[in-house]
């Protein structure tokens, strides 16, 4: 497997302990990890077995240098992240939701490193050294009219030395606000439609497509938990009518039946055969896995997009209904695992596609 790059920031994580609200916390102890997309990508990838680097850019600290220390420790090349004397290692809070009460993140980003570095800070010709594949999300451009110039640069750059392309358009309303006057979704959508005519590979959730791209559902509410699976294939084909360049579309299909209680899976669309598949299928029906009891729900779109992007470069899971399957596996079980991280391995993931997720003891 040729090196998997992927360009974005990482912040560190506070979130109470269990399922405290803040205001039971504060003040208090409180739990510290390192997260961001592209990150949770590309330890997953790595924790999965493959090659994997993650490029960023960070101020020079001890914090820093202790997040840097915990990629490498997943096993993640972190030998391009850029280092600065401009900007902050941003944060963000997570307060864990519990049936029928939500998850509630507060970002603390603001002039973050990555977002006030310029694209010619980093040196893509050797961070693209051998490798075969570059993964971005709609994030990082949603920063700072900075940080959406690096990352336009950056799939611009990984298509002139060959490497396929994947974005997950992860939609941030709350990010989206650095051009004054311009709504979110706009925003959204002007700087997104720039940079999607250089990807391959489009992944996102049930609502994504609609927020960045305005290609709406039928028959979905999204806010009540209601989706119709089969409608996503029609988002699928109108994506790739847009942008011909795009190869492949990825979908997830959360519904919510509290925030304890998810329904999950996830459709494929190969533009080359114009086929669609689901997982989970059970004799040629989409049944999605009933995840009830979830541990910790933030990350789950980015274990999905490592597990597809592990398992389409290696051959004998490249296979689409054999990826999808792979991929939907691996961010089941990211729901049961505390933080950003998907902590599981290949192993674990296919042994999951064989038990049908009895979750026996194994000993």
């Amino acid at each position: 497997m040729k090196t998997i790059v992927t360009f974005g920031e990482i912040m560190g994580r506070l979130c109470p302990f269990g399922f405290k609200r803040f205001k039971q916390t504060l003040p208090g102890d409180i739990n510290i990890t390192f997260a961001g997309a592209e990150a949770n990508v590309a330890s997953s990838i790595s924790m999965l077995g493959g090659n994997a680097k993650f490029v960023t850019a960070l101020p020079k600290h001890d914090v820093t240098e202790a997040c840097i220390n915990n990629l490498r420790g997943l096993g993640v090349d972190t030998s391009c992240i850029v280092s600065t004397d401009t900007g902050r290692l941003g944060l963000y809070w997570v307060e864990a939701g519990a049936n029928q009460r939500p998850s509630r993140v507060i970002y603390d980003r603001d002039h973050s490193s990555v977002s006030m570095t310029p694209p010619n800070a980093y040196d893509w010709d050797s961070i693209y050294e051998g490798a075969g594949w570059l993964h971005i999300t709609g994030i990082t451009p949603a920063l700072s009219a900075m940080s959406a110039e690096s990352t336009l640069e950056a799939v611009q750059k990984a298509k002139e030395a060959g490497l396929t392309v994947s974005c997950d358009l992860n939609f941030r309303k709350k990010l989206w606000c650095w051009d004054p006057g311009t709504s979110a979704n706009h925003l959204a959508q002007n700087t997104m439609r720039q940079i999607v005519p250089f990807v391959d590979v489009v992944i996102a959730n049930e609502e994504d497509a609609s927020d960045v791209l305005g290609i709406h559902a039928e028959n979905t509410d999204v806010q009540a938990g209601k989706i119709d699976a089969a409608k996503y294939t029609q988002v699928a084909e109108e994506i790739v009518s847009q942008f011909p360049n795009v190869g492949k579309v990825a979908i997830t299909l959360r519904e919510s039946i509290s925030a304890s209680h998810n329904n999950w899976g996830a459709m494929f669309y190969d533009a080359s055969s114009k086929q669609t598949v689901f997982s989970p299928d059970h004799d040629g029906e989409y049944q999605s896995f009933e995840i009830r009891n979830i541990v910790d729900r933030v990350g789950g779109g980015d274990s999905f997009g490592a597990g597809l992007i592990f398992a389409l470069n290696t051959p004998e899971l490249s296979e689409p209904a054999i990826a999808l399957d792979f991929a939907v596996a691996a961010s089941c079980l990211a729901h049961s695992i505390y933080g950003d991280y998907n902590f599981s391995t290949r192993k674990e993931v296919e042994a999951l596609l064989k038990s049908g997720g009895s979750g026996r003891v194994v000993r």
